[in-house]
């Protein structure tokens, strides 16, 4: 285990996988200690908005505009504030659009994180031969180090 990581990246998603990596990061970041104080980035990646058409006279609106976006977000990033701040750990949640493994890299690249955490697929063989995952696609892709959860 990192013990001086002074900046961790979790991939956040509301699923299980990702609660355990989340409760991972913020130990990792606990284990680093009072005297280097680690800061975990819990960053929830959404889809993209399709760009308007023609025939969209009213196009929705992203999904942090929308009236019921608090209370997603309090039960998607309640696991990792919860976890923070019982361990003391600085905690910054963020919010970005796009394709899930590349912003997370780019995230990384611009905050220089030490470790990227993420919580495998959890999906069969077969879908993920198909379609990849993010957990793969950071794993191989990324210039951090990168700490699959299962």
């Amino acid at each position: 285990m990192l013990i001086f990581s002074k900046k961790i990246l979790v991939a956040i998603d509301g699923s299980p996988q990702s609660d355990k990596a989340a409760e991972e990061a913020v130990r990792m970041a606990a284990a680093s200690g009072k005297r280097f104080k680690s800061k975990v980035f819990a960053v929830l990646v959404l889809p993209s908005m399709p760009a308007p058409s023609f025939t969209d006279f009213f196009p929705s609106p992203p999904a942090t505009e929308r009236p019921d976006w608090e209370e997603k977000r309090q039960r998607i990033f309640y696991v990792i504030e919860k976890a923070a701040a019982e361990a003391d750990v600085l905690l910054e949640s963020v919010v970005v659009y796009g394709d899930a493994a590349e912003e997370i890299m780019a995230f990384a690249e611009s905050e220089e994180v030490d470790v990227i955490v993420i919580g495998s697929s959890g999906s069969g063989r077969i879908k993920r031969t198909l379609m990849g995952s993010v957990s793969t696609k950071v794993a191989l892709h990324a210039s951090q180090s990168v700490y699959i959860v299962r």
